[in-house]
């Protein structure tokens, strides 16, 4: 099923693109479904429908069953001639996906890449990785229409800049998505990683949630926020940074130059410090997990003690905020019984006895998957915007 555009009022259908979100959704199956639901003239249905066939954004074919007379005849998204990429950049990774418009899964391809390359190195691989898969998949260059990406910093998301990321050094304000318009002449979308991974989560998991938070627990700590069925970024971009919300009395300084923040107490880096302090091999968040996972006890023991300090963060976030859904995800995540079970402790115990009837906190359900595919689902919904498809069809450019 598409991740498709919210639909429009039913006052509002005047366009092709307007129309095709009936059709993607799901909620017009026929050209009398389209007139039905709009009071558009059958005429002027023709002449949105046709134009989207002609564009190839639609397929019209005759459906099975009819018992005489003219057979009707079924509206579906055209997926074949439409793909967008998903890419997911880590400090120490690169996760691309390409799919279609309909959701399916063309290629994937993850790759070792240090982010503190620098923008240029790191996004001509990116390039390069674009090229093959749409090459692998059997897809013509010219039918990628959109690209979403995600990075581990904060974003300006009306101009796609990464502002003051900790751990990207050489990427303020440098312009990623010029770089894929000159590149490869389309329109990239970007924004911080945990909020496409919140996207994932409530449009691949949890579809029928309309409040949901999601917590990235990993080297920063993060939360994406999806508030009544959309993405909410804030002002200016930051909505979520809950990593740097103070949680101790302790001074443990954090690499965003104050003290006692979540992060520098529950963050991979900083529970790996805390095991080497203990004599045990461990310099990331990875290695805390695969020492939890092998049973040590100050590890379970540190990673517990992670869960409750984000368990304190995220008691008032569902106090104020009042989700049904939290997930959990992240590279700490992967040790998630402790973790949650931390977290589940403090969350119940603290947050108010209406917040938390229904909530429910589960660990991801994307998983390691979730960065990449939220760009994806980013970049879908961009293609399929209205403004976008009537572009598409007044210029035939997508």
């Amino acid at each position: 099923m598409p991740s498709a555009p919210e639909q429009p009022s039913a006052t509002s259908f005047h366009s092709p693109g307007e129309v095709l979100a009936l059709i993607s959704s799901g909620a017009a199956r026929t050209r009398a479904d389209i007139a039905r639901l709009t009071g558009l003239a059958r005429s002027t249905v023709s002449s949105r429908v046709d134009a989207l066939i002609a564009h190839g954004f639609v397929d019209e074919a005759a459906e099975g069953g009819s018992t005489g007379g003219r057979p009707p005849r079924r509206l579906a998204l055209r997926t074949g001639g439409h793909t967008v990429a998903g890419v997911d950049l880590g400090a120490s990774h690169c996760r691309v996906v390409l799919r279609d418009i309909g959701g399916a899964v063309l290629a994937v391809q993850e790759d070792p890449l240090s982010i503190a390359d620098g923008p240029d190195p790191v996004l001509r691989h990116v390039e390069r990785t674009l090229r093959a898969l749409t090459e692998e998949a059997g897809r013509p260059p010219g039918t990628l229409r959109s690209i979403g990406v995600g990075v581990p910093g904060p974003v300006e998301f009306s101009t796609g800049r990464p502002v003051d990321p900790p751990i990207m050094p050489g990427w303020h304000h440098y312009p990623i998505p010029d770089f894929f318009a000159a590149r490869l002449g389309v329109r990239a979308l970007v924004d911080n990683d945990v909020n496409v991974m919140a996207l994932a989560e409530q449009r691949q998991a949890f579809p029928d949630c309309r409040f949901l938070l999601h917590i990235k627990v990993g080297t920063g700590i993060g939360c994406g926020i999806i508030a009544d069925g959309r993405l909410h970024r804030g002002a200016q971009g930051s909505a979520g940074d809950i990593g740097h919300i103070r949680v101790t009395e302790r001074d443990e300084p954090c690499r965003c130059g104050n003290t006692g923040c979540l992060e520098a107490v529950a963050g991979g880096s900083a529970l790996a410090a805390e095991l080497s302090r203990l004599g045990r091999t461990a310099a990331t968040g990875s290695d805390v997990v695969r020492l939890a996972q092998s049973g040590d006890r100050e590890a379970v023991r540190l990673v517990r003690e992670a869960g409750r300090a984000v368990g304190e963060v995220l008691a008032g976030l569902v106090n104020f905020f009042n989700p049904d859904t939290v997930t959990v995800g992240g590279a700490l995540a992967a040790a998630h019984d402790p973790l949650l079970a931390g977290l589940r402790e403090v969350v119940y115990r603290r947050s108010h006895p209406l917040a938390t009837r229904v909530l429910r906190i589960e660990p991801s359900r994307t998983q390691q998957n979730a960065a990449a595919l939220g760009a994806a689902i980013l970049a879908t919904e961009h293609a399929l915007s209205p403004a976008q498809v009537d572009r598409a069809v007044t210029t035939g450019r997508g």
